[in-house]
């Protein structure tokens, strides 16, 4: 059963048969205004007819023109489907049929054309699909679908999302200039790339001149504004209001083609060996009418004099564009405010970062007067437990909870093993504690390469710390660094609670402040250092743990922060933990700023951190606070 008698007097058919030529052909350039009468139309039929075409499944009869959706069967038969109603019509041999094979760009014509009935989709997702279509490809027609589809949409953050998007879409297309300035006055201060994005365009200048500019126009004085003197007269030149400036080049082309005999001009060319004489030379061909007017500095200064240059607004109206640029302005004020409070937050979670690193040398070198260059690596035993853990406990959230503990308990056996073994017979003797435990930490390192190899090794973080807090579309953390800024106050205040509520705590300070006495009131202060050196090569190895979640763990990890430790203890004041925390913001604001205004080069920015260190410590020796006792001492 063939399609020719099927129903002609469908409104949909007699759309298709009204631009069936333009249709048949599928020509890009031709194709526009059925797509556009078929979206215009209002028929619900119109949306399958365009989602099958741009399918490539709706075909014509070669005789009758007649439109059909069909499907191939075997023996290269059809089987038709009327484009009305979507009912069976029967078969038909194919070679009656011609398929209407749409192009990627007539797709894209079909797809942009079917947002409007998307965007009422009862299917939610459906809806949320045309927005991101309209926000990657937005045209004018989608202004009034979208009108349309707002006071309709019951779910509440694709209604917020579709209001956006028109005030943009009016921005962009409007015809009336007080709609668009009052969409434009909407968005002032609103941190949204989107927004930019539809502004930027809107304040697109062109340099013009004329004898007098016109009112309201931003005057430009050639050399003395952002337009330079022979960017100004090459634009008079473009425009062939003035002759081209004469370039050295000319002038020996033009001296060369007029030679005669042994002169130019009348003037001997061997007397041509200077600017000056060619430029003589060059005038005498100008006058005679050889060689085009001689253009000097002095001709360029009088054409700029004869006119007035300005800057005229060539992406919007003159009022819209005004209030666009009133706009931006209030834009980029947030965006500064925002990209320094995002500085900020970035320099607080590098701190963090820090402060641990520095909080167990703090103890170690503050307190004891040891220079333990081994610290990085406990830093680095403290991921490398955790990296075990997680081997025996695939579970990120338990395992973590389980390393931190025992990376506590491993490097404070670790620091308690050195100390005794080697740290407490090198007291009061800084070089060869430094050489020792530098000798230390390079074994360290290579024990670790033995174990381990020298690929770096996950240490996983839990799923509910992947991602970050985006506040908007310049202030953002992740997860990860919020939870070490979390786990640094909590060490700040075990740190606090333990020496300052506990008798080991009495004990360490006690020591720290009068040996001697301490001793002489019954305190070992043999045990004291024993357990102090444990205590803050534990924390250095809670430090590996929270570091290893963000940083790759390797045996070279530890070297990466032992620097940046020493420098936090010493910049705060050696031994005070109040100190170690304003050293440690100290540091971290300092490398984030200089990276902020050196992004390409981060050893540079660490370079001139270093050097700002070392005049610091010039005038303020003892840190931000100093310690009283053996350390301020030593």
């Amino acid at each position: 059963m063939g399609a020719g008698a099927q129903q002609l007097d469908a409104p949909i058919q007699q759309l298709l048969q009204t631009h069936g030529e333009i249709i048949a052909k599928s020509s890009r350039k031709s194709i526009g205004p059925a797509i556009d009468a078929l979206a215009a139309s209002g028929m619900a039929e119109a949306q399958v007819v365009l989602q099958r075409w741009q399918d490539k499944e709706m075909w014509f009869n070669k005789d009758t023109a007649v439109f059909v959706f069909a499907e191939e069967i075997e023996n290269r038969q059809l089987r038709l489907f009327d484009v009305s109603d979507g009912s069976e019509i029967g078969t038909a041999e194919k070679n009656a049929y011609k398929q209407l094979k749409p192009n990627s760009g007539i797709r894209g014509m079909i797809a942009a054309a079917l947002v409007q009935f998307q965007l009422s989709d009862p299917d939610p997702n459906t809806r949320t699909t045309a927005l991101d279509a309209i926000e990657r490809d937005a045209e004018a027609s989608h202004l009034a679908a979208l009108r349309a589809a707002i006071d309709s949409e019951p779910n509440i953050q694709i209604k917020a999302r579709k209001t956006r998007l028109e005030r943009l879409l009016t921005i962009r297309f409007d015809d009336d200039d007080d709609t668009r300035i009052a969409a434009i006055v909407g968005f002032k201060g609103d941190l949204g790339v989107d927004v930019r994005a539809a502004l930027n365009p809107l304040v697109t200048t062109r340099v013009e001149y004329a004898e007098t500019a016109p009112k309201g126009a931003v005057i430009l004085i050639p050399g003395a504004d952002t337009l330079g003197v022979a960017d100004a007269y090459d634009l008079m030149v473009s425009a062939g209001d003035a002759p081209a400036r004469t370039d050295a080049s000319t002038i020996r082309q033009t001296l060369i083609d007029n030679i005669n005999g042994t002169t130019v001009a009348g003037i001997q060319i061997a007397t041509l060996d200077n600017d000056a004489a060619r430029l003589k030379a060059y005038a005498a061909l100008a006058r005679n009418g050889a060689a085009d007017p001689l253009v000097t500095d002095e001709t360029v200064r009088a054409a700029l004099g004869a006119v007035t240059f300005f800057e005229v607004f060539i992406g919007a109206p003159p009022r819209v564009a005004t209030a666009a640029q009133a706009a931006l302005d209030d834009i980029e004020a947030a965006v500064a405010f925002n990209q320094t409070a995002d500085l900020a937050l970035d320099a607080l979670s590098l701190a963090s970062i820090y402060f641990l690193a520095a909080i167990g040398l703090a103890i170690t070198f503050g307190v004891m007067g040891v220079i333990n260059m081994a610290h990085g690596e406990f830093i680095m035993m403290g991921a490398y437990t955790g990296y075990v853990v997680q081997l025996f406990i695939p579970d990120y959230t338990l395992s973590i909870l389980v390393a931190l503990p025992l990376a506590f308990a491993v490097t404070f056996g670790a620091g308690v093993a050195m100390e005794r073994l080697v740290i407490r017979w090198l007291y009061h003797r800084p070089l060869e504690t430094l050489l020792a435990t530098f000798g230390i930490s390079i074994a360290l390192q290579q024990l670790a390469k033995n174990i381990f190899g020298t690929q770096a090794r996950p240490l996983t973080a839990p799923g509910w710390l992947d991602g970050s807090w985006v506040i908007n579309d310049i202030v953002s953390i992740s997860y990860i660094r919020i939870a070490i800024f979390v786990l640094a106050l909590t060490f700040l205040a075990l740190f606090l609670f333990v020496m300052n509520r506990t008798r080991l705590g009495l004990e360490v300070r006690a020591v720290t402040q009068n040996p001697r006495m301490a001793a002489s009131m019954g305190i070992n202060p043999d045990r004291i250092n024993m357990l102090t050196f444990g205590f803050g090569s534990g924390i250095a190895g809670i430090a590996g743990v929270a570091i290893g979640l963000y940083a790759k763990v390797t045996s070279e990890m530890g070297a990466d922060y032992i620097v940046q430790s020493f420098m936090t203890v010493v910049v705060g004041g050696v031994g005070n933990i109040w100190g170690t925390l304003l050293g440690a913001t100290m540091v971290g604001t300092l490398q984030k700023g200089i990276e902020f205004l050196n992004p390409s080069n981060t050893l540079a920015a660490q370079t001139y951190m270093i050097l700002f260190i070392i005049l610091f410590i010039q005038f303020r020796p003892k840190g931000i606070i100093a310690l009283k006792g053996r350390a301020a001492e030593a």
